[in-house]
């Protein structure tokens, strides 16, 4: 996924959103805003990764931070956060929030998850992998799952978030969405196995993997 690709859609729009400026910031707030609990609301599903002190993490597609002080409370101060993001301005927010709110176990990356070692993260590092509301909009899918699980340790878990369907102008376009079926396909093909769903909000789906 090149950062500096262009793009016509509008806010909500599907694969080719503009990288080098701040639709996609107001893009991922937008998705990441819960509203009457329909939403994701990170805190309610983090409690479904089962986390543990010291965890090293990886949020794929960090967007604006929405998941980091969830994540960064889980694993405590013993652990390790990797915000990973292709949009280097993101990568500068993230970090001034994560000094501003004193999550120092948080490690912003510039990271492109669509190319081989994209992801400046070594072989088996992590214990755990989060994607939340970001696999519909990667091109190269099977390319970005095999270089996430390249960083996922044997025994390690990977936890899939998205939209079930096109909703009110939010999220992907109709033709865009990325089903619970298709997400577990293209996991299970780079040596993930689904040990369960979980509930990730009236709007999207919960998958829990865990590499095989």
């Amino acid at each position: 996924m090149d950062e500096s690709v262009g793009g016509t859609e509008g806010p909500a729009g599907a694969f080719h959103i503009p990288k080098n400026n701040n639709h996609l910031a107001m893009y991922n707030i937008r998705m990441e805003q819960p509203v009457n609990g329909h939403f994701v609301m990170p805190d309610s599903a983090v409690t479904h990764f089962h986390l543990r002190e010291g965890d090293i993490v990886a949020d794929f597609g960090a967007g604006s931070g929405f998941f980091l002080p969830a994540l960064s409370k889980a694993v405590t101060d013993n652990g390790r956060v990797y915000a990973c993001e292709i949009q280097k301005a993101l990568v500068e927010k993230i970090g001034d929030v994560a000094h501003t709110e004193r999550l120092g176990n948080v490690h912003p990356l510039w990271c492109d998850l669509e190319e081989a070692g994209g992801i400046k993260i070594a072989n088996s590092e992590l214990d755990a992998g989060v994607l939340v509301n970001t696999l519909f909009q990667i091109e190269d899918k099977q390319t970005a799952v095999a270089e996430m699980a390249r960083t996922v340790r044997k025994g390690g878990k990977f936890f899939v978030i998205d939209w079930t369907e096109s909703f009110a102008g939010m999220g992907p376009q109709p033709g865009a969405v990325i089903g619970a079926e298709e997400a577990t396909n293209l996991l299970e093909a780079s040596g993930f196995v689904l040990e369960t769903e979980f509930p990730a909000g009236g709007h999207h789906y919960g998958l829990a993997f865990r590499k095989s």
